[in-house]
């Protein structure tokens, strides 16, 4: 059952090019980041406006929460040993942190090991256990499925991110 969970309209990213690819994307999250906040006061970090109810830290603690949901389904998936996953929601996960209340510096580090972790094991995971998977929510999931969700809300927030604090660096005339 579980080798033709993959087969259906979900795209197959599973080759050595995906891979690389989900792997460079992980990577460049924290970086993208920090490379964002270099030089922004916390204060603007942590500050909540009528235009954007989350800040910067609220996004960070967000991605921090999503990406330790989504690991854990991805390392049960890869263990090859689980045909059924339980679902929990990223947004339950960070009710049961204290993540938006740390500093930002502090969200970012735990992020940037969190991440190097992930990579490392990944990295070593054959290509052809990318595509071992399970049931969850009564959906056909897999290792590369879940990268790519990772990645992809990863890629989104890094965005969102990157715009709230692109009015803070701009030049006023």
């Amino acid at each position: 059952m579980l080798a033709a969970m993959g087969e259906g309209p979900e795209r197959e990213d599973r080759g050595p090019a995906d891979v690389e690819r989900f792997l460079r994307l992980l990577r460049e999250a924290p970086v993208r980041i920090a490379t964002a906040t270099v030089g922004i006061d916390v204060t603007r970090l942590e500050m909540r406006t009528t235009d954007e109810p989350w800040s910067a830290n609220d996004i960070l603690a967000h991605i921090r929460a999503a990406a330790g949901n989504r690991e854990r389904f991805i390392d049960r998936m890869a263990s090859g040993g689980q045909t059924s996953l339980g679902f929990q929601s990223a947004r339950a996960e960070l009710r049961k942190t204290n993540y938006v209340d740390l500093p930002f510096a502090e969200n970012l580090a735990a992020l940037r090991s969190q991440r190097v972790s992930l990579v490392d094991r990944l990295a070593v995971l054959p290509v052809e256990h990318w595509s071992r998977g399970a049931l969850i929510r009564d959906r056909p999931e897999t290792v590369a499925s879940y990268v790519r969700y990772l990645t992809d809300h990863e890629t989104a927030h890094c965005e969102q991110i990157e715009t709230l604090l692109r009015s803070v660096r701009a030049p006023r005339g």
